[in-house]
């Protein structure tokens, strides 16, 4: 039974806390200066662990706002134990690989990214079945000691998630397009019609189930991705650029009303349908 700490006890270290405790049936020991009295309360953790406890973990878990893991990473390596595990689960992962690159225990580390959350956030939103079939990426596993890399995907397999590698690079780049990119649409989509839409009646009145699916990550947490927007901003635009390139050619067809060329670029994305069924159904 390993002892277990985890920085941040929000939608997904909290999330992980309640599966780890029900699938391990280990102790954990958190830390968060945000939330720590409601995550207590919740019983999201067992105890709340000191920095200069931190060497007492067998396994140290960074869920903290991504932004801020390279300096807390360092951190935590300094005080571990030489056999402690440590792994983060920030959606940007190169910021942190060069912060960690030449510490002497980098091998106790291992970059990880679970590809789940809601569009809610804090303590009072997590659930243990989270992580359930989703996917996670685990970065550059070639840095990380063989022993501590198994004990790494004996959580993940406890988490029941499907676990696949990537360098941290490539990560940061391909999450850009199918993570951030929609983030940011649904948060702007959303404000584009706060915009135009003087009478909120009128969005409760008339907005289908198709506005209400595209707009439902922009109810998703500033505090959580702010950071993460500034994080890999070089990826994202990138990908912003292709985005609006997009929409410019969109725009400029409807105002010629090119009735085909329309009919034949909505026809094209309808590939992308293909692609979600069959992620559907590979996760039951």
């Amino acid at each position: 039974m390993y002892k277990i700490g985890i920085y941040g006890l929000g939608l997904i270290g909290g999330s992980i806390a309640l599966a780890l405790k029900k699938s391990l049936g280990s102790r954990i020991y958190g830390l968060d200066k945000f939330h720590q009295k409601e995550a207590l309360e919740l019983g999201l953790m067992d105890s709340v662990i000191e920095e200069k406890n931190l060497s007492e973990m067998d396994v140290i878990i960074l869920a903290t706002p991504v932004d801020s893991i390279p300096k807390v990473a360092l951190q935590v390596l300094d005080a571990c134990k030489q056999d402690a595990l440590v792994f983060d689960v920030g959606s940007t992962k190169s910021k942190i690989a060069k912060a960690i690159k030449n510490h002497p225990k980098r091998g106790n580390y291992l970059l990880a990214h679970p590809i789940a959350g809601t569009e809610y956030s804090g303590p009072q939103a997590a659930f243990s079945t989270l992580f359930e079939g989703k996917i996670n990426i685990i970065c550059d596993v070639h840095e990380t000691d063989e022993s501590l890399l198994k004990r790494a995907k004996n959580i993940f397999n406890k988490l029941k998630m499907k676990t696949i590698e990537m360098n941290s690079t490539a990560h940061d780049k391909h999450i850009a397009y199918v993570s951030h990119l929609s983030h940011i649409s649904s948060f702007m989509l959303g404000k584009t019609v706060l915009d135009l839409e003087e009478n909120e009646k009128n969005i409760f009145q008339m907005a289908g189930s198709g506005f209400a699916s595209t707009v439902r990550l922009a109810k998703s947490s500033p505090q959580t991705w702010t950071p993460i927007f500034v994080e890999n901003k070089q990826n994202i635009l990138i990908a912003l650029e292709e985005y609006i390139d997009n929409l410019n050619d969109f725009k400029t067809i409807l105002y010629r009303e090119n009735k085909q060329k329309l009919k034949n670029i909505l026809q094209k994305t309808n590939h992308i349908g293909l692609i979600i069924d069959k992620i559907e159904a590979q996760n039951g």
